[in-house]
């Protein structure tokens, strides 16, 4: 969608009011056309040489504080990389005195149970040698 020139609209009108000209004359019509053009792509690098002064020092500004922003979210993720390495590290401490407490538990119940077999054993042959024994006879 194009948005004519109000110059070229006003000028259109006067030509298609001007009872000197006659509709079945093109000349000034073909020549008027032509201008138009020229003055639209005259107005149109004004206009957009304009809108990208306005915007562009806002738009690298803009740039600037993202590229500061991207760089600040880099830093944050390897920062938070380096905690959640070491949360995992005191995790796998914690596992091993996990494992390590276990071990000493299974350990101390494994002596328990063979200092029980041990004693059963002696109370065992104890009875045996207090067991009434024939007396051998001569």
């Amino acid at each position: 969608m194009s948005v004519a020139d109000p110059l070229d609209v006003e000028a259109a009108l006067q030509a298609r009011n001007d009872p000197a000209l006659d509709s079945n004359d093109n000349s000034p019509d073909e020549g008027l056309i032509e201008d138009f053009t020229v003055i639209d792509k005259k107005a149109v690098e004004q206009l957009t040489e304009g809108l990208i002064s306005h915007y562009l020092p806002d738009l690298q500004r803009s740039k600037l504080s993202l590229k500061e922003l991207t760089q600040n979210q880099e830093v944050l993720l390897e920062t938070l990389q380096q905690e959640i390495s070491k949360f995992k590290e005191c995790n796998s401490v914690l596992d091993i005195n996990v494992l390590r407490r276990a071990l000493k538990l299974q350990q101390k119940r494994q002596k328990e149970e063979l200092e029980r077999e041990q004693q059963r054993e002696k109370e065992l042959e104890r009875e045996k040698q207090l067991t009434a024994k024939p007396a051998k006879r001569t």
